[in-house]
């Protein structure tokens, strides 16, 4: 099968298998489960995942990657808490990808009481982390391979994910509602507190040489 329709297929079995978390809790789903909401074979399943709660990784990464693109596309001359507050409300464009967002914010709300999904959890974060690298390089006039870059690539992927954490944890199992600034606010101080490079103000262009 052509890769692009392998990824597509597994993305199609995580948001059924996020689903099925969400309902019935982790423990009570089973790979047969899985496999029946999403019209394919437990060995097919199988073949592409190496366990069940893995098969919620390809919805975590696309969700990770999505925030790195959008990253990605901010301004030199703006700084992080300008840019989200003027720009995270429409990081969600299509219903397919609202209704994304939220299956992933149930389901980090509930890693502690679900530790198993933290593997998948951080295997897709670290697929978002090597792509974040890239964005900081180029905002902060460095090489990809340099070490700063890399662990201030680390550092603000681990600070998003403190963030998410607290804030899905808080609106699924506590009920809390935040407001759109209070959601930006947390997370420019967040990525603010731990860069390790000077990449959240306004970067002065380079002059050419």
């Amino acid at each position: 099968m052509d890769p692009s329709k392998i990824e597509q297929a597994r993305l199609a079995v995580a948001r059924h298998a996020a689903a099925l978390f969400w309902r019935d809790g982790v423990e009570k789903t089973s790979g047969d489960a899985i496999a029946a909401a999403s019209g394919l074979s437990k060995r097919t399943v199988w073949r592409y995942f190496r366990s069940k709660e893995a098969c919620v990784e390809p919805l975590f990464l696309i969700t990770g990657l999505r925030f790195v693109e959008f990253l990605r596309a901010w301004p030199r001359d703006v700084s992080l808490e300008g840019y989200l507050r003027d720009t995270l409300g429409g990081l969600l464009k299509t219903e397919q990808e609202l209704h994304d967002g939220v299956a992933v914010a149930r389901l980090i709300s509930l890693l502690k009481t679900e530790p198993a999904l933290r593997s998948a959890y951080l295997m897709a974060s670290a697929h978002a982390e090597d792509q974040l690298i890239e964005v900081i390089a180029a905002r902060a006039g460095r090489d990809r391979a340099d070490f700063d870059v890399k662990l201030c690539a680390a550092a603000a992927m681990a600070a998003m994910r403190v963030v998410d954490e607290d804030l899905c944890t808080a609106t699924f199992t506590h009920g809390r509602h935040f407001e759109h600034h209070e959601v930006c606010d947390r997370m420019a101080a967040a990525i603010r507190a731990v860069a390790t490079l000077p990449i959240c103000d306004p970067v002065a262009k380079r002059s050419p040489r």
